[in-house]
């Protein structure tokens, strides 16, 4: 067997059912169980050598399992998984990960219509983590983004889905957005409200869902409007309408779905925020837990594992976000 560092000389024609694999096979029972996936998923590329300018190896193609494929990626992917094993200690202390999930935002997750499980991008990011992690995951799925913060700062959950706003990040370490969406206004057909600058006067009244992104923002931004705590986001334009208030406000998609459904309404042209949604976990995990779940976030978005999986459950709206926003 080949040891870190070597390099192999295999004959063209015997390239397809050389000992690579097997070289391979050898290598990945050294390693830790949850580095494998991503080991075989690791290219080996053959490189063709110029028969006139190197004739002592005429007919022959370097494979390169040199320090890319043996000397660098398997040390770390072999700490990768050390570190992992040792988190799970930390992050899932329970012997199963508990993500808190809320269902008020539909860009990020939904109810499957046959098995009625909770579906989305936040769901597949909390299955890849619990995967790294080599734990079961268990969806803690709740109906308001309030509660949902308030499972995780008191420990009911070990993981949890926010947009970043000052006021959790009292007790909650957040990473960096995954996907960044758009806050709108909502309105009935006949408003004279045409444009976001109008929402903010006295006698305006907003419906947003209680403890939500927009709340948050709102009650910091809107200094003349009335704000009108609706229990959950997906009750907030049903609560304009039997309340008889003026503006709705809520993640676009959702808008649009409960507009669709009542009628009579529509979607004022300017987003008023966008919503920078992340990843968090108790602060009392610690600054190394914290650490860990942010370069797991942020290999997810290089990776394009966050961009697939929106596309895969045909999300619209949203955006993946930058290593910067």
């Amino acid at each position: 067997m080949l040891s870190a560092g070597d390099s192999c000389f295999l004959d063209a024609a015997q390239a397809d059912s050389c000992s690579a694999q097997a070289l391979f096979n050898n290598r990945l029972q050294l390693l830790h169980p949850v580095t494998v996936a991503a080991v075989t998923q690791t290219t080996i590329f053959y490189l063709p050598i110029n028969m006139k300018k190197t004739s002592a190896i005429k007919r022959r193609t370097l494979l390169l399992c040199t320090g890319l494929l043996l000397a660098s990626p398997l040390p770390a992917l072999a700490q990768a998984g050390a570190d992992s094993a040792a988190m799970a200690a930390v992050l899932a202390p329970g012997g199963s990960l508990r993500a808190s999930i809320n269902l008020g935002n539909p860009v990020l997750v939904s109810l499957d219509a046959n098995s009625g499980e909770a579906v989305g991008v936040s769901v597949d990011l909390a299955g890849e983590l619990a995967r790294r992690l080599g734990v079961p995951l268990q969806v803690m799925a709740v109906k308001s983004a309030g509660i949902s913060v308030e499972n995780v700062e008191q420990g009911k959950a070990d993981i949890g889905f926010f947009a970043v706003d000052p006021k959790r990040g009292q007790a909650i370490s957040f990473t960096l957005p995954y996907v960044l969406i758009e806050g709108f206004y909502a309105v009935r057909r006949d408003s004279p409200i045409t444009g976001n600058a109008q929402v903010d006067q006295p006698g305006i009244t907003v419906a947003v869902g209680k403890g939500s992104a927009y709340d948050l923002f709102l009650t910091r931004e809107l200094q003349h409007a009335t704000i009108v705590r609706i229990p959950t986001s997906p009750a907030v334009v049903q609560g304009f309408l039997d309340q008889h208030l003026s503006v709705a406000a809520g993640v676009k998609q959702q808008l649009e779905h409960d507009a669709a459904q009542a009628g009579g309404l529509r979607i004022l042209e300017q987003r008023f925020m966008v919503i920078r949604q992340a990843m968090g976990l108790p602060k009392a995990k610690g600054e190394a837990a914290a650490a860990y779940l942010a370069r797991f976030v942020e290999e997810m978005k290089a990776s394009g594992f966050v961009a697939a999986s929106l596309a895969r459950h045909s999300i619209e709206g949203a955006i993946v976000a930058g290593p910067r926003d």
